[in-house]
């Protein structure tokens, strides 16, 4: 099966066709590197010089698509040019060969023609000046090294240069890479907080609004539905000013709008006093030391959306909220009964559970929700633990 060499490259294409003309034009002033009388000419006359001139030529056109094999058929034909009254053309074709085979070559090759080459211009000045004593011996060395290890130095130069180039930009589009999949995480993370946020402030008092609202508009007594409208508008305040609070958040702290505090543990007793306005049972078991902000928020929040779910869906009975801090770690447990109903007193998003549960693994915790047995019956218990204690170490160191 024949091999199918690859197409020359255009530039290429231009330096063998150049080099060949040039070359002709010397052949035809009669310009040649040595005279017919020099006793190593073993093929005298102007003819023979072409032979190595085309074949240098041709070896130009592979110089970068297969430089190895036009290094190797290029040697053979400038050992024919030495042998002939020689063309200045075919030589300087071989250097750019030379050149070329490191350039372009494989890894391997471009460190090792450098080698050989540097040891064959050394072996060319040593060992024809300790036979023959005489400093002209000296020039086979020089010219071994100026023909062949002169190029390949310079290719190997070149390469290095040009792998350093391409190893920098690969790094800086790696680097840019990077950066471009940490600023997809980190607005990725904003906006889940922020729907977080937006979820936990809202989800209660809407909830509150809807299931007064629908008693208001069922029940046709004025007394019930002037104290349903009372609970409507005290949610709806309450609701107004925590989504000024989200606002004043997301916008600019030197505008009109200043971020009010976040909520902590200080304020349970006032969310559960809300829950109670909307006619939840709700007791509240509190026992904690110094807590951090972030742990605050977080137990704030499971606290007030398991209010908030279980407004929306706990059968009739009692709801117990409570907090205990012991060993470094805070334990949050909302308990409220849990029995058969036709479906949630108001609608829901169903984002409550994922959004207490992703507030606990950010805080490295641990968060459970679901039915258990109890003494008095069925409830539903959400349990969430923070260990609090390498936070706070963290922070005081």
């Amino acid at each position: 099966m024949a091999v199918r060499l690859p197409r020359p490259h255009r530039f290429d294409l231009c330096v063998a066709l150049g080099g060949l003309l040039g070359g002709l034009l010397l052949w035809g002033l009669g310009l040649a590197t040595r005279p017919h009388t020099e006793p190593y000419v073993l093929l005298p006359g102007r003819w023979p010089v072409l032979l190595p001139l085309f074949v240098m030529a041709g070896c130009e056109l592979l110089r970068r698509s297969a430089p190895r094999i036009a290094l190797l058929t290029g040697t053979a034909a400038i050992v024919v040019d030495v042998l002939t009254q020689g063309n200045l053309v075919t030589i300087v074709m071989y250097t750019d060969l030379m050149y070329a085979a490191v350039l372009y070559g494989p890894p391997a090759s471009a460190h090792r023609i450098p080698r050989i080459t540097g040891l064959l211009s050394v072996a060319g000045t040593v060992v024809p000046f300790a036979l023959w004593r005489e400093p002209e011996a000296l020039l086979i060395g020089v010219v071994t090294g100026v023909v062949a290890f002169a190029p390949a130095a310079t290719g190997l130069i070149v390469r290095n240069h040009r792998d350093a180039a391409v190893a920098a930009r690969l790094r800086a589009e790696q680097t840019a890479l990077l950066a471009e999949m940490d600023r997809t995480q980190a607005v990725t993370a904003e906006r889940a907080r922020m729907a977080r946020e937006l979820h936990d402030m809202v989800a209660n008092h809407l909830s509150a609004i809807a299931i007064h609202s629908t008693a208001a508009l069922s029940l046709d007594d004025p007394r019930t539905s002037q104290e349903a409208l009372v609970v409507i508008r005290e949610n709806s305040v309450q609701g107004l000013s925590e989504m000024r609070r989200l606002i004043g958040i997301l916008r600019d702290s030197s505008g009109d709008t200043e971020p009010a505090a976040a909520p902590t543990l200080d304020g349970l007793g006032a969310l559960v006093e809300g829950a109670r306005t909307n006619g939840l049972d709700v007791t509240l078991d509190v026992a904690h030391g110094t807590v951090p902000a972030p742990f605050e928020l977080a137990a704030y929040r499971i606290v007030q959306e398991s209010l908030t779910n279980a407004l929306k869906h706990a059968a009739p009975g009692r709801v117990t909220v409570s907090l205990a801090q012991l060993d470094g770690l805070l334990t949050v447990a909302v308990t409220s009964p849990y029995g058969d109903r036709d479906g949630p007193s108001a609608p829901g998003s169903g984002a409550g559970l994922v959004g207490m549960r992703e507030r606990t693994a950010l805080l490295d915790g641990a968060f459970e929700a679901g039915p258990e047995d109890s003494p008095g019956g069925k409830v539903w218990v959400v349990r969430a633990t923070l260990p609090v204690t390498d936070i706070v170490e963290g922070d005081t160191a």
